[in-house]
């Protein structure tokens, strides 16, 4: 809905192009997709690719009209010429006009017309396939920087916490160094610390900007300021992204039937097949129908005889003809045989692409599927480490808020589950986008909710 918004606004003129984003709404990842695909220049390309194929087939489907041309010619002599009646050479000037009209239309021709048709079928589902794919393409990378861009937003989240925290303990150190708990270094060190994190916040907010940039780009959205995108439930949000429990075979299984470069591959061999019998079809005899109307006006100058007018003579002279042909192929130097043979070795071609694209995808599934259980075996990991980490920096702080410890071991345990916890978010953002990509191959629409 927003892009349609967008797009009409556009169109009439009613926002400048520049702030067509700055918009307080803010998107979600099939609002993305869907809007990537609808201004992508590569996918408009091969829209046009679609188009062509569409107008190849529409030529193959008229070639089994007649064809009728008009034809009409001026013709003035000079000269000498003899006379039929008296044999004598004379001077003589002319002129003639004639017109024309012919019509001819295939009969057969080996079946070569319906060949054709069926080729340009076939390739223009194969170019309608290729446009699909190029789409799915362009989903994924958009999931793949949508996702970044919420790994980074939690990274600021992350960096502002621990720049509260530590701004909270700066208040702390203060009051113990008043109280004399503490030496005044400690607050000094602190303090560094809060500075520390500050740089870090801003490193985070500057790399989510870079991130948004990214996925503005990759929308080929207008302007610079303004776009931001919906956040899920962190808290929900592998309970709602598993692993669909589907071994790699089932879903290799699903993914055959499903995928568009697959169904590209079928189409080019099945192609490759017809288009043998197009080659073929030129060993086989063809018959032709052709009809004919001729007509012709003749004008002698300096003659003594009277000319009749024009239109009677174009009426007069009407000749017309009605014939059928028939053409039998003999040798042609081969070029027959070896059309054959160059079709049926882009058949065997086509065959082994099937094959290449069928063993590709199942590699591509194959690993999917090992990435998605690294990165659910890697995020089960950093959860124990993050639970250990917060125990370890509760206590530090327990001790340091009583004054047996030092900044610097509270530092320390800070920094650690910082850490911790940015390894934590990174693992479920990887394990997030692997479960999108088994989904991806089963044929489900990319979305994160």
């Amino acid at each position: 809905m927003k892009r349609t918004i967008i797009l009409a606004a556009f169109l009439l003129g009613l926002i400048p192009a520049a702030e067509a984003q700055e918009s307080d709404e803010k998107w979600s990842l099939r609002e993305c997709i869907e809007y990537a695909i609808d201004f992508n220049i590569s996918i408009e390309q091969q829209k046009l690719t679609v188009e062509s194929s569409e107008i190849d087939l529409n030529t193959s489907r008229n070639s089994r009209l007649p064809g009728l041309s008009a034809s009409a010619s001026e013709n003035i002599n000079f000269g000498r010429s003899p006379n039929m009646a008296t044999g004598v050479y004379e001077a003589n000037q002319s002129a003639g006009t004639s017109v024309g009209l012919s019509a001819s239309t295939t009969l057969f021709s080996g079946f070569r017309i319906a060949n054709q048709i069926k080729a340009g079928e076939l390739n223009l589902r194969a170019a309608i396939e290729n446009l699909n794919k190029a789409k799915e393409n362009l989903g994924l990378t958009v999931a793949s920087y949508y996702l970044d861009v919420l790994f980074k937003k939690e990274l600021l989240k992350v960096a502002e916490e621990q720049a509260a925290l530590t701004e909270q303990k700066v208040g702390q150190t203060e009051v113990m160094v008043r109280e004399g708990k503490v030496p005044e270094s400690q607050l000094y060190d602190i303090r560094s610390q809060l500075a520390q994190n500050q740089v870090s916040v801003t490193n985070a907010k500057n790399n989510l900007d870079a991130s948004l940039l990214t996925l503005a780009q990759a929308l080929n959205l207008p302007g610079g300021s303004g776009f931001d995108i919906l956040e899920p439930d962190a808290d929900n949000l592998m309970g709602r992204n598993t692993l669909s429990g589907f071994s790699p075979e089932d879903i290799y299984d699903l993914a055959i039937g499903l995928k568009p470069q697959v169904k590209e591959a079928k189409y080019r061999l099945e192609s490759s097949r017809t288009n043998v019998k197009i080659a073929k079809s030129s060993r086989y005899p063809s018959i032709s129908l052709g009809m004919s109307y001729n007509s012709g006006y003749s004008h002698i100058f300096n003659h003594d005889q009277p000319i009749d007018p024009f239109m009677d003579q174009i009426r007069n002279n009407q000749r017309q003809a009605i014939g059928i042909s028939l053409n039998i192929p003999i040798f042609n130097r081969l070029q027959t045989r070896n059309q054959i043979r160059s079709a049926e070795l882009n058949v065997r071609s086509r065959s082994l692409e099937l094959d290449n694209v069928k063993q590709v995808l199942y590699k591509e599934i194959q690993q999917a599927y090992q990435s998605a259980l690294a990165a659910q075996a890697r995020y089960l990991s950093t959860e124990t480490a993050y639970e250990a980490a917060q125990i370890a920096f509760e206590a530090a702080q327990v001790r340091y808020e009583v004054g047996k410890s030092t900044v610097y071991e509270f530092n320390e345990a800070q920094s650690r589950l910082a850490a911790s916890r940015s390894e934590q978010i990174q693992a479920k953002y990887d394990y997030v986008f692997r479960a999108k990509i088994l989904d991806f191959y089963r044929g489900e629409p990319i979305d994160i909710r």
